[in-house]
C-alpha cells in the first residue's frame, strides 16, 4: 500500500467511528439538547474525513464536489442545530434531570418581547 492509501484508510476508518459515535450519540444520550450536540459535532467531522478520503481518491470534477460537501456541511451543520436548540426551547422540551420551571425563560427573550 502506498502512503496516499494508508491515509485515505485512516480518514474512513476515523470516519466512520465518528459516524457511530454520532448514531450512537442520538440513540443513548438523555435530551434533544445533548442528541443534537452529538450528532452535530460527531456527523459533521465523521462525514468530513469520508468527503476527504474519497477527495483523496479521486481527481478532476469530484474533488471540487468533495471541497463543496464538506464546505456546505461546515455552513449548514451549526446553523442547524443552532435552529433546532431554539424550537425546542420555545416549544418548552424539558432539559434532562432539570424541571421546565427551573429555567428562568425570562433572561432569553428579544428586546422587542418576542421569543
Amino acid at each position: 500500500m502506498t502512503v496516499l492509501e494508508w491515509i485515505v484508510a485512516a480518514l474512513l476508518v476515523g470516519g466512520g467511528f465518528f459516524s457511530l459515535i454520532a448514531a450512537l450519540g442520538v440513540v443513548r444520550m438523555q435530551d434533544v439538547y445533548i442528541r443534537m450536540h452529538a450528532s452535530t459535532k460527531a456527523g459533521t467531522l465523521g462525514v468530513g474525513m469520508i468527503a476527504g478520503a474519497v477527495a483523496l481518491l479521486t481527481s478532476g470534477e469530484s474533488v471540487a464536489k468533495e471541497i463543496v460537501i464538506i464546505l456546505f456541511l461546515l455552513f449548514t451543520a451549526p446553523i442547524g442545530a443552532h435552529v433546532i436548540a431554539r424550537a425546542a426551547f420555545q416549544s418548552r422540551v424539558p432539559l434532562w434531570g432539570e424541571k421546565p420551571e427551573d429555567i428562568n425563560r425570562d433572561n432569553f427573550k428579544c428586546e422587542n418581547g418576542q421569543d
